[in-house]
């Protein structure tokens, strides 16, 4: 009976050791498995990450264009404003100019025509000398008045055209969808 008794202790040992072995064999495999399961998975995310890296730096380089583009650009907006407001105050000043000198030749002829008025013999030849003043003095008006208008048109004119130029230059540039 020890015999048999050996013999199936001998056969537990060798069923357990098969199964101990099948078991780490299992787990050797099992871990191999996982191993490079790990390793693809990482190899996967350190190149999701270099794409991303590829991604992010293209898109930090658009921006990086883009600001150095609205920057070049507002700094022609500025030159262009700077350019229009030299024109406007030459221009205004020029029309102050004119104006001035207008007035100085209004106040000479008034005076003038006091002093003709005060050496008038007649009722008659005074109320002429008015007619005639008043006449000429009205159409001096007109005419000046037209030459300012236009003069003001004209220099608006001049004075918008670097800003008008922007505009566009902005709508050419900025306006096309991208």
């Amino acid at each position: 009976m020890s015999t048999t008794k050996s013999k199936a202790a001998a056969a537990v040992v060798d069923s357990t050791a098969e199964t101990v072995n099948e078991t780490a064999a299992a787990a050797a495999k099992g871990f191999d498995k996982t191993l490079t399961a790990m390793k693809e998975g990482m190899e996967k995310a350190s190149k999701g990450f270099e794409s991303q890296q590829v991604k992010m730096k293209e898109s930090v380089e658009k921006a990086m264009k883009t600001a150095e583009e609205m920057v070049a650009f507002s700094q022609g907006n500025v030159e262009a404003f700077m350019k229009a407001s030299q024109i406007f105050t030459t221009g205004l000043q020029d029309l102050s100019k004119h104006l001035t000198a207008q007035s100085k030749a209004a106040f000479e002829e008034s005076t003038t025509f006091t002093k003709t008025l005060m050496g008038v013999k007649s009722v008659k030849e005074a109320v002429d000398l008015q007619s005639g003043f008043a006449k000429a003095s009205l159409e001096k008006a007109v005419a000046e008045t037209s030459k300012i208008t236009d003069a003001s048109v004209k220099l608006a004119e001049q004075a918008v055209a670097p800003l008008t130029a922007r505009l566009t230059l902005a709508v050419e540039k900025f306006g096309k969808t991208h």
